[in-house]
């Protein structure tokens, strides 16, 4: 957005189609960010509070800390004392209160009917702000979070994931599980979350969204007196990506499963890059929706695997394209060599005029389906001034996205697999470098 006032107290304005009124971000003499987004017509409203910290921060020993934290905030608060008076305050009007880490970012939402954002306030300016870290119910978190660990161990369908993030980003921070692991949460104290909450929560990092039922000037005035922050002066810079490695990797966990898991992937634009739309148009081309040219292919066409799909990952400085593929181990390294193939394609053929049309058209589809909620809103706008330093609004975003060329997909694509691709496969397999013969001729 140019030119956006950076002075505190100082308001912008601009309009948020579908919302049905303007987008309005106050900076208050805290630091903190108030964003609101007036949606007259529903029957709730949304809040977050966000904190521009996550796992990416995390020294090695303290790897799961921020996700730790998230936690401990609905363990009890200065005036909700225990988890069960927070959540009571929330579903006792029929709201719902939850939270999330990833690795840049660690947020606090609640969704209530229309009239009761004064009482989201409290509840998440509480949580936030207030939270006890009482030591006895930090000892029994340790322990319900070391069981989601290994909740996520025990998936392949999500430890794949892990693996290969560490493939992605190694000895790196976003190479780790946000989580952290059993050895790092057994260590966690109530001095160490205090400590980390003095060095990254400060009020510039946090970034209050309000979105739905609810006027910017009401709303300013229940937020401004709830937030706050737990440190003051600079935070703590995170490590910076470091570049893609320079060959490619596929690492392989021999387990006893009916099904094979399967990634493969390459670093790709972040959000800051100014490629991250052609990214998301190469995206749909190539493995979202039934319609894409993976699950046509590989399920419809050829049967070889039961899911498949593709994603992406946009960070600030980094990025990555994933493929998944679910499929019996047997056809295993075929769906694989079959993904690589189409990837390739898009590389080598530019996209015809109507297969772009229609991925301009889902994109366009699918972020007006998305916003049409308070809470996707809500995220919607907080998480790119939090993230980005800047709102683009829908209409800018679709404008960027009908912008891209065929040119841009084929271009964008060989530059993703000249990077390399890396990997990693779980199920009974004992020899990777049939798979990675496989990813290293693409």
């Amino acid at each position: 957005m140019e030119g956006r006032p950076r002075g505190r107290g100082r308001v912008d304005s601009r309009p948020v189609p579908g919302a049905g009124s303007a987008y309005r971000l106050t900076r208050l003499p805290s630091g903190v960010r108030v964003i609101t987004a007036p949606m007259r017509e529903r029957a709730s409203v949304s809040l977050s509070v966000m904190f521009g910290v996550g796992s990416r921060y995390e020294e090695p020993e303290r790897s799961g800390l921020s996700h730790f934290i998230e936690h401990m905030l609905f363990k009890g608060a200065q005036r909700y004392p225990t988890a069960k008076a927070l959540s009571e305050a929330i579903e006792g009007v029929g709201g719902v209160l939850n939270a999330a880490t990833d690795r840049e970012l660690t947020m606090l939402w609640a969704k209530v009917p229309a009239g009761r954002l004064g009482l989201a306030v409290e509840v998440l300016g509480d949580m936030a702000f207030h939270s006890t870290f009482d030591p006895g119910e930090l000892s029994k978190e340790r322990l319900v979070v070391i069981e989601e660990l290994r909740m996520y161990v025990d998936n392949p369908q999500e430890y794949v994931g892990t693996l290969f993030d560490e493939v992605m980003w190694p000895d790196h921070p976003l190479g780790r599980d946000v989580a952290g692991t059993e050895e790092t949460v057994r260590t966690f104290e109530r001095e160490d979350c205090l400590r980390y909450l003095a060095e990254h929560y400060h009020p510039d990092s946090v970034v209050v969204s309000v979105a739905g039922a609810v006027e910017h000037d009401t709303a300013l005035e229940v937020v401004a007196g709830a937030v706050g922050g737990w440190g003051t002066g600079s935070r703590p810079a995170m490590l910076a990506a470091r570049p893609a490695p320079s060959s490619g990797e596929m690492r392989l966990v021999n387990r006893r499963t009916e099904q094979a898991n399967l990634i493969v992937g390459a670093r790709a634009p972040g959000y800051r890059d100014a490629d991250r739309f052609v990214l998301d148009v190469l995206n749909i081309v190539l493995g979202e929706g039934m319609s894409s040219r993976l699950f046509l292919e590989l399920r419809e066409n050829r049967g070889l695997a039961y899911d498949v799909h593709s994603f992406t990952v946009k960070l600030w400085d980094s990025g990555a394209l994933g493929i998944y593929l679910g499929c019996e181990p047997r056809q295993a390294r075929a769906a694989l060599a079959a993904a690589v193939a189409e990837l390739r394609r898009l590389a080598e053929e530019p996209l015809s005029e109507e297969e772009l049309g229609r991925a301009r058209e889902y994109a366009r589809g699918r972020l007006v389906l998305h916003l049409e909620g308070t809470n996707s809103m809500c995220s919607y706008l907080g998480q790119q001034e939090l993230l980005g330093g800047e709102i683009l609004l829908p209409e800018t975003v679709v404008a960027r996205i009908e912008a891209v060329t065929a040119e841009d997909v084929r271009r964008l694509a060989a530059g993703i697999l000249d990077g390399g691709l890396r990997g990693a496969v779980i199920g009974p397999f004992r020899d990777a470098e049939k798979f990675m013969t496989i990813v290293a001729g693409s």
